[in-house]
């Protein structure tokens, strides 16, 4: 990024006290409500328990979002890397661990050659990463009472980089204007066969069996950013019965659905979707972010036909589709990370494959609370997670009590700023303060590591990886920024 330019928005370590954001909101015109004070943990809604149609019961009202640390064995296996971080996630105090990390159906769907991967050889590790979650909980907490665990399976469709971290070997399901050729690909690549994809839902089928195999609760059919499952709802010109109407673009969905219900019979389902998406975004002037040009951009899931706003219409009636299948949990989030990461991560300091932002971050905070809010009214029946919530940092809690206190979603869930703050939910639903010097700040060093090849984790904050011999390696990529 230039050197010479900088944001003109304050740091929010900046705002002090409750009337310093109150007047920042006002002066913006960011229309974003928060409490002032929290409440003691007996009046909290972070205690708050989601029951679940299934008879099982969400302990609290806190969630932990599916994280990877790009950090596995070639084949797939977790390390002791993965594993420290899953130590995190259930040492947290969230209740609801939605996917725990992203595992791919198979070796070939990989975002990174160390993703994990689900298979019969791998799957006692899986078993023994679960049991880790039941007895670091347990030592943390003294049971399990309440503690709901999902595995997140997913594909990376067009962003796979199964055997490079540096060269894509993209399956994808139609021509993109503009990612086509961002990453590196023809007019003329090819595409998915109706065949091959008919191939993956039968190995997300076998994954959700052996997750099921190990224990998992629930598995997450990924439908979020940009991966393969988002890239169906976009697939509005693609021939045949995976493209083209709605109907047809949700029957990777449904298929899947009836796959796993069939022979995972009794596991629950959920979904991580992308409720609306924009024109994928590039370098501008001063390097700010700004958006393709297009007359119109009819691959925006949960987008206007330009582009450049959202409509629900679509995203209303894939959770209308889900809800009829007997999904009850959906973690909103929005956008890509890959083409326009402002959207679903909201920060001033970019990752090193991003841009400056096109907007005040809390813009993008509001964004996606308000977009998950509009969904919680339109099916009130369904347990919605919000997500983006991060660069809201000391604020959170204030902004997060004020949603679920207001029914605007039914849990709160916490992605990177659990990297360098574990403990947070818990800190949370006891009433205790905030360690200020363990806050994630959305430097997004978490995110540029990986896309230099290197594993993923708080180098900021966290004192393991502070000491790596990667920490000195991602200070170089940056200086060269």
């Amino acid at each position: 990024m230039s050197g010479k330019y900088k944001p003109k928005y304050p740091r929010m370590a900046q705002i002090k006290t409750a009337s310093d954001l109150t007047t920042y909101l006002q002066t913006n015109a960011i229309d974003l409500p928060f409490d002032t004070d929290l409440l003691p943990p007996d009046q909290s809604p972070f205690n708050r328990t989601i029951p679940l149609k299934s008879g099982k019961t969400i302990g609290n009202s806190l969630c932990i979002l599916p994280m990877e640390g790009w950090d596995g064995t070639p084949d797939g296996k977790p390390t002791d890397f993965t594993r420290k971080r899953w130590v995190k996630f259930a040492e947290s105090g969230a209740k609801l661990l939605f996917g725990c990390e992203a595992v791919a159906v198979c070796p070939g769907g990989r975002a990174n050659p160390n993703q994990l991967v689900m298979s019969r050889e791998n799957l006692p590790e899986f078993v023994s990463l679960r049991q880790l979650l039941l007895d670091k909980h347990t030592a943390a907490f003294g049971n399990t009472d309440g503690l709901v665990i999902g595995l997140q399976l997913t594909h990376s469709g067009r962003f796979c980089k199964p055997d490079s971290h540096k060269k894509f070997e993209s399956k994808i399901l139609y021509t993109h204007p503009f990612l086509n050729a961002k990453f590196g690909m023809g007019a003329d690549y090819p595409t998915l066969t109706d065949e091959e994809i008919d191939t993956i839902i039968s190995q997300y089928v076998d994954a959700a069996v052996m997750a099921q195999e190990a224990g998992y609760d629930f598995v997450d059919i990924k439908h979020c950013h940009g991966y393969l499952g988002h890239e169906f709802l976009s697939a509005v010109d693609r021939p045949g019965k995976y493209g083209g109407s709605f109907e047809n673009r949700t029957r990777f969905l449904r298929n899947i659905v009836a796959g796993i219900r069939q022979a995972a019979p009794g596991l629950e389902l959920a979904i991580r979707l992308s409720a609306f998406d924009l024109l994928p975004f590039k370098k501008g002037e001063n390097d700010i972010g700004t958006p393709e040009l297009a007359d119109t951009y009819p691959f925006a899931f949960g987008g206007q036909a330009s582009g450049l706003g959202i409509d629900l219409t679509e995203t209303k009636a894939f959770l209308e589709l889900a809800q009829s299948l007997g999904i009850q949990m959906i973690c909103i989030t929005g956008g890509s990370p890959y083409y326009n990461p402002h959207l679903m991560r909201p920060a001033l300091f970019p990752p090193s494959d991003g841009y400056l932002p096109p907007e005040d971050p809390l813009v993008g905070v509001k964004r996606q609370i308000d977009v998950t809010h509009e969904l919680k009214k339109a099916f009130p029946e369904l347990v919605i997670i919000g997500s983006g919530y991060s660069y809201l940092q000391e604020w959170l809690p204030n902004v997060a009590q004020y949603v679920l206190r207001t029914g605007m979603a039914d849990s709160v869930g916490f992605g990177r700023m659990v990297l360098s703050y574990p403990t947070m939910p818990a800190d949370m639903a006891a009433g205790r303060s905030l360690t200020r010097n363990h806050i994630c700040r959305t430097f997004s060093d978490c995110t540029t590591a990986p896309r230099n090849g290197l594993i993923s984790g708080c180098y900021p904050l966290d004192p393991v990886y502070k000491q790596l011999p990667e920490a000195t390696e991602l200070k170089a990529v940056k200086e060269t920024l």
